[in-house]
């Protein structure tokens, strides 16, 4: 394990290639006297597919949760700059775990931020009608959630998230509750559905290959308080199918790399988790 110190190693906010879309400026997250998230700097650039990967309990959720404005900040800043769009929502949130409204059907719920909005009702169906379609969808308008497996109701989220043409889209492990092929399906309609648009994505996951197949570039937190320890620059060709990239040697250098910042914050959470006597 690497010493205590090498965690405390000042890393520089990293700069995209293209003009942020947010920009975060020694931001810090505290809960009492508990530190969630520690000085934490990066700039992402606007259409880029940026992962955070890290140990349980490191803050990441809460990072993602202050993006969307659901906490604030301690202290430190976010800027967000993106076009302005009085028609168009800052971000929209796809949660980890199921989301969709139970009352409403797969098109009531995908048309859900549209009709909030008051979007004329010609250009909802347009919308929704593509979007079902491009998660498979659309065979399904009029089913309620629970006539839907858990594949199929995630996929309801991110036809919504979407549909609501957010300038920023931020997920919180949508997949991590799925089998291994729903979620690499998924996985290969949100990559399809990206490649459209190219919408600026920050993407937390627990999955090293997940974040390789998806991401532009991963920051790597370390264990709490949750502070940047790593950012790798995925170079890998678009558009990637994972069958294709696992036997590639650069997917596995890229694994590897990552997995090497990730092992000692993960072995470091266990002993903190054990130390206050909670599970690991």
């Amino acid at each position: 394990m690497s010493s205590p110190a090498s965690h405390l190693r000042p890393v520089p906010a990293a700069e995209p290639a293209a003009r942020p879309a947010i920009r975060i400026r020694n931001l810090t997250k505290t809960f009492n006297d508990l530190v969630a998230v520690d000085n934490v700097s990066l700039d992402i650039s606007q259409g880029e597919f940026f992962m955070i990967v890290g140990p349980s309990g490191c803050g990441k959720t809460t990072l993602l949760r202050i993006l969307a404005g659901l906490e604030q900040a301690t202290s430190g800043g976010i800027e967000i700059d993106v076009p302005a769009a009085r028609d168009r929502p800052e971000n929209s949130m796809v949660f980890q775990g199921e989301s969709i409204l139970p009352w409403m059907t797969v098109w009531q719920n995908a048309a859900y931020g549209l009709r909030m909005r008051n979007v004329p009702v010609k250009t909802i169906k347009e919308v929704v009608s593509h979007y079902l379609d491009r998660t498979g969808l659309a065979r399904f308008a009029g089913y309620y959630p629970h006539q839907l497996s858990g594949g199929m109701r995630q996929r309801v989220a991110i036809a919504r998230a979407f549909a609501n043409d957010p300038q920023i889209l931020l997920m919180d492990e949508p997949f991590s509750a799925l089998d291994a092929q729903n979620k690499l399906l998924l996985q290969e309609e949100l990559l399809r559905i990206w490649e459209e648009h190219k919408k600026t994505v920050v993407f937390i996951t627990h999955s090293v290959d997940e974040a390789v197949l998806l991401g532009d570039r991963v920051m790597v937190m370390t264990a709490q308080p949750g502070r940047v320890k790593q950012f790798v620059p995925i170079g890998l060709a678009r558009p990637r199918n994972f069958i294709e990239l696992q036997g590639a040697p650069e997917y596995g250098d890229l694994v590897h790399r990552i997995w090497g910042d990730l092992r000692d914050e993960v072995q470091r959470a266990r002993e903190i988790a054990d130390g206050l006597g909670a599970p690991s």
